[in-house]
């Protein structure tokens, strides 16, 4: 599977997951988003991709927000993210050159 491949299902998989924890029905997120049900389906299987702004509406229709993270700071938001029951690592550590 390419990478965009991948990076559309991995995006689906984040959509479903949080729509399911929401108790949310394609069709309600849809309506939120102000586009149709299928249209909705097909980004959470991540058979389509989706415009920035469908992806915004989308995402807020969730309760998500959606932001542009420089590469350098990655690790560290994904520090942020994981379970405190993980080792205690850096939040982010310089990569050589």
């Amino acid at each position: 599977m390419g990478t965009a491949s991948q990076s559309l299902q991995d995006l689906g998989d984040l959509l479903r997951q949080t729509r399911s924890a929401t108790g949310l029905t394609q069709e309600q997120v849809a309506d939120l988003a102000g586009i149709s049900r299928p249209r909705y389906r097909d980004i959470e299987t991540g058979a389509a991709a989706a415009r920035v702004t469908t992806l915004m509406n989308v995402s807020r229709a969730l309760g998500l927000e959606m932001m542009l993270v420089p590469q350098a700071m990655v690790p560290a938001v994904r520090a942020l993210m994981r379970p405190e029951d993980e080792d205690d690592l850096p939040a982010f550590a310089a990569q050589p050159d």
